[in-house]
C-alpha cells in the first residue's frame, strides 16, 4: 500500500532522534542484531533503515517509503544489492527528509525544521557508525526539485560530512540538466559507485535558482 501523509509533521507527535533511537517497541518483531530501524515502529517518518555491519555504506534519498526491516521495496533492494556488490557488508538509508511518502509529490510543502535537526542528528549518528571516513552514496534523482528547500537540506548534510571526512559517491549517469544524481532503481547491480563533489554540486544548484 502507498504512504499517504496524514498530515504536515509539525501537526503530529515526533520523537527526537535520541527518543526515538532508545524506543522499544513490543510489538517490533524483526532481529534487531541485524537491523538498525529508528523509530523501531512505522510511523509517519523515518530517520535510518539499514543493516548492521563493520564496513556500511550509507545511501541518501529523498525520503522515505513504506520499506520497513525484512520488508523492502524495490529501492532499497537496488541499495542492498549494490552495496553488496561494491564491497561493503551492510548498507544504511537515510534521506535528505524523513517525512515517508511513497509519492514526493505529497511531501509536505512547509519545511519542518525540527524534523530536520533530528534528521541531522541521526546522519551524525550513522557517520559515528562508519569510522573515520564514512563513504555516502548521493541517490536522491532529480527528486530534489521537487521543493525548494530540500537543496538548503543536503547543504547542512554536506557541512557536517565535511567535518567528518565524508567521501561523497553516485551511481549511474547522473542527470544531463542539472548533474542530479541517479536513483538506484533500474541500476544493475554491479554498477560502479563513482566520486561525486557535493559542493560543486551544491554551487551549480545555487546558480539554477
Amino acid at each position: 500500500m502507498p504512504h499517504i501523509p496524514q498530515s504536515d509533521t509539525a501537526h503530529i507527535p515526533v520523537l527526537t532522534f535520541e527518543e526515538a533511537l532508545a524506543q522499544r517497541s513490543e510489538s517490533a518483531l524483526y532481529d534487531r542484531s541485524r537491523w538498525l530501524y529508528v523509530p523501531d515502529f512505522y510511523s509517519e517518518y523515518r530517520y535510518i533503515l539499514g543493516t548492521r555491519g563493520k564496513r556500511p555504506l550509507i545511501a541518501v534519498g529523498i525520503n522515505p517509503s513504506t520499506a520497513a526491516p525484512d520488508d523492502l521495496d524495490n529501492t532499497l533492494k537496488s541499495v542492498e544489492r549494490i552495496a553488496h556488490s561494491s564491497g561493503y557488508d551492510s548498507f544504511l538509508m537515510f534521506n535528505v527528509y524523513a517525512q515517508r511518502a511513497t509519492d514526493p509529490d505529497a511531501m509536505e510543502r512547509t519545511f519542518n525544521p525540527d524534523l530536520h535537526r533530528e534528521n541531522m542528528k541521526a546522519f551524525s549518528y550513522l557517520l559515528d557508525l562508519c569510522g573515520e571516513t564514512p563513504d555516502v552514496w548521493a541517490a536522491w534523482g532529480t527528486i530534489i526539485l521537487k521543493r525548494p528547500w530540500l537543496a538548503d537540506c543536503v547543504r547542512d548534510m554536506a557541512g557536517i560530512g565535511l567535518e567528518r571526512g565524508v567521501r561523497w559517491f553516485t551511481c549511474g549517469p547522473r542527470s544531463k540538466k542539472g548533474g542530479h544524481p541517479h536513483h538506484p532503481l533500474y541500476l544493475r547491480r554491479d554498477a560502479p559507485l563513482d566520486p561525486f563533489d557535493v559542493e560543486a554540486y551544491l554551487d551549480s544548484l545555487s546558480e539554477e535558482n
